[in-house]
């Protein structure tokens, strides 16, 4: 299992198939899960494109980011229902979507376990704020 700066888990099931969550340490920050929208099969994503978003009990939305560039091959569907499988189990049960991989390497860059549980707090970034800082125009 590898991890992004931005809290995702990724676990290669089978051949080029990975399997795609949010981390239990971003869940227990974040809180309950009400509300979780999911891509379709068959999108494409690069590493870091969002893919979907999640949204707390409390009304607060966070995005959910593609670990690796590839396609969507399944998508978790019982967590249209119950996105509360996330609080439960957010690195089993409650994965997000399943995804083949196009460029492996990608995910032999990510944290492994040991180095995303030292990954301090204060690197935890504001995705948005990072995302908004990359697309600003500096042509006024």
């Amino acid at each position: 299992m590898r991890y992004t700066r931005t809290h995702e888990w990724i676990e290669i099931e089978k051949n080029t198939i990975a399997v795609i969550g949010i981390s239990k340490k971003i869940q227990e920050e974040f809180g309950n899960i009400a509300f979780i929208e999911l891509p379709e099969d068959g999108e494409e994503f690069e590493q870091y494109d969002t893919i979907g978003t999640i949204e707390s009990s409390d009304g607060e939305i966070r995005h959910i980011h593609a670990p690796i560039t590839g396609i969507v091959v399944r998508v978790n569907n019982l967590l249209e229902n119950s996105p509360e499988l996330i609080n439960k189990s957010p690195e089993d049960d409650g994965w997000i979507v399943k995804m083949k991989m196009e460029m492996p390497k990608e995910f032999n860059a990510l944290m492994t376990r040991s180095e995303y549980e030292e990954y301090e707090e204060e690197d935890i970034i504001d995705e948005d704020e990072e995302y908004e800082d990359e697309d600003v125009d500096d042509d006024y």
